[in-house]
């Protein structure tokens, strides 16, 4: 699937909306990576935008910063 630049746009929002709450929650992208249990390059590529992560990861990254997935949005 060919990301359109709407698309494009949507990633990298997403990816700011996460970085602002992280940093907001004092957090390194290193430890949210291990809240999450993820790993930290995954972490480095969503707030990027630069991959377009699934429901259950949104879901996990929500659960580890104690926030509402929506938040992330």
């Amino acid at each position: 699937m060919v990301l359109q630049s709407n698309d494009s746009d949507e990633l990298r929002n997403f990816g700011n909306n996460l970085r602002r709450i992280r940093k907001e929650k004092d957090l390194s992208m290193e430890a949210l990576a291990n809240l999450a249990e993820i790993e930290l390059s995954q972490i480095f590529r969503i707030e990027t935008g630069k991959i377009n992560p699934k429901l259950t990861t949104i879901l996990t990254i929500a659960r580890a910063l104690g926030i509402n997935p929506k938040e992330l949005f």
